[in-house]
């Protein structure tokens, strides 16, 4: 966890006090479910539920936690052992019939359902914010881009109605992500329930609002935190596709937004003039980040006959790490989109740039109705269009065209003129803002 990209909500999901505060929640639910169902003394349950309730623990003591680890060496038992402290003889009931992954993937599976409550409410925020913006430019023209090369007009709308489409999708993979990762096992050694009653873990996951985990070999099964991991991974990646986009656009050649530049704000430590897109450059990166915390949760699946720890380690990295950074870019990318420049004037420069060219399949297309086949047609626009494009949008397309005796003999000057209506790129716009914000 990196402090310069990290957020104190998310952050404090991750620290130590939340953990051991979890863990005392599983241990006391856990007896307090044993001593109604007689597997310890009523009323030992009820002292330790008591002891919950009025919040016996306080401060949690984390320093002397870490002492009695560095001799025990085990985490769980040095957290027993401290807590234990603040009990009566009814500790001895603490754990009974519990292993340390009962406690830590339980735990875990708290902390991460809690990591994906705040980033749906991220995306949320995003969301907003592009539908506002998408709005806001519905009907601007811009060019489209294929290969980075000049297509057909779009609008910048358009481009922010896809970015909303594609983080709606995220929200909803991100929404079953978290509660498939979100079970509880209190199963015991191996899973098989030898010395803790079922019933337990019923208990446990109800107080904890989670689901049961239908089979735990003393682990709960790591494809579902590959999963959730793997998700992050896909909507860190929407995030880069939408800060490469911006960052595209503020290109000096290209200019039509850039990310907002603050009165102080410097871009060069060199050069005065600079107006660099270090927001979005800086999301490139943290999406890689985050994107490299996949693998390793993919691996975890394998782990050896009922339990190994090999993805103890590689969890305490990436569980912070991969939610924190994940937190801390939907934020920014939510900032970068609602402070962001647009230049409607220098996306319709860019617009008429190449003379036209932009009309081009138009073009085409009149000429198969008017009779000739799509490869005399296309041969017709693409001979006057290689003129255009070599003289760097120094021709008319629309010029050439009328001068041109085939295609004059097949389209008057009035067709080819309505041809060039940039109005017709746009008539599906409204189609496809209902089909994105219904």
């Amino acid at each position: 966890m990196v402090p310069r990209y990290s957020r104190p909500e998310m952050t404090a999901i991750w620290s130590a006090e939340n953990r051991y505060r979890i863990w005392w929640r599983i241990e006391v639910f856990a007896a307090e479910a044993m001593g109604r169902i007689g597997m310890i003394p009523a009323e030992d349950a009820k002292t330790i539920r008591t002891a919950y309730d009025r919040d016996a623990l306080g401060q949690i003591d984390i320093d002397a936690i870490d002492a009695i680890e560095a001799v025990t060496k085990h985490d769980v038992i040095a957290f027993l052992t401290w807590a234990g402290e603040k009990l009566g003889p009814e500790r001895r009931w603490l754990h009974q019939g519990m292993t340390s992954s009962d406690v830590l993937d339980t735990a875990l599976a708290v902390q991460l359902k809690q990591a994906a409550g705040l980033l749906i409410k991220d995306i949320d925020g995003l969301l907003e914010v592009l539908k506002r913006r998408a709005q806001e430019h519905k009907l601007t023209p811009t060019i489209g881009r294929s290969h980075g090369i000049h297509a057909e007009p779009t609008t910048f709308g358009v481009k922010l109605a896809q970015a909303y489409a594609e983080f709606a999708r995220n929200r909803e993979r991100l929404v079953a992500a978290r509660d498939d990762v979100a079970t509880c096992a209190i199963s015991g050694a191996v899973g098989t329930f030898a010395n803790i009653d079922p019933r337990v873990e019923e208990h446990v996951a109800d107080e904890l609002g989670l689901s049961v985990e239908p089979v735990s070999t003393q682990t709960i099964p790591r494809d579902r935190h590959a999963m959730f991991f793997a998700t992050l991974g896909v909507i860190a990646s929407s995030i880069e596709r939408l800060a490469t986009e911006i960052r595209h656009l503020q290109r000096t050649e290209v200019l039509e937004a850039e990310e907002y530049f603050s009165p102080g704000q410097k871009g060069s430590s060199a050069m005065p003039h600079k107006r660099n897109p270090v927001l979005t450059e800086n999301l490139t990166g943290l999406a890689r980040m985050v994107r490299g915390y996949v693998t390793p949760a993919l691996e975890n699946v394998a782990l050896w006959h009922e339990r190994d720890i090999s993805h103890s380690s590689v969890e305490r990295f990436i569980g912070p790490d991969a939610t924190i950074t994940l937190d801390f870019a939907l934020a920014r990318l939510t900032s970068v989109v609602d402070k962001l420049v647009v230049y409607p004037e220098r996306m319709q420069k860019n617009l008429d740039r190449m003379g036209g060219l932009v009309h081009s399949q138009r073009v085409m297309l009149a000429l198969t109705q008017a009779g000739l086949s799509r490869e005399e047609a296309y041969a017709l626009v693409q001979r006057n269009a290689m003129k255009v494009w070599e003289s760097d949008g120094q021709l008319s397309l629309l010029d050439l065209l009328k001068a041109d005796p085939e295609v004059a003999a097949r389209l008057s000057t009035d067709e080819l003129n309505a041809l060039f209506d940039l109005d017709y790129h746009l008539k599906h716009v409204d189609t496809i803002f209902d089909r994105v914000f219904g």
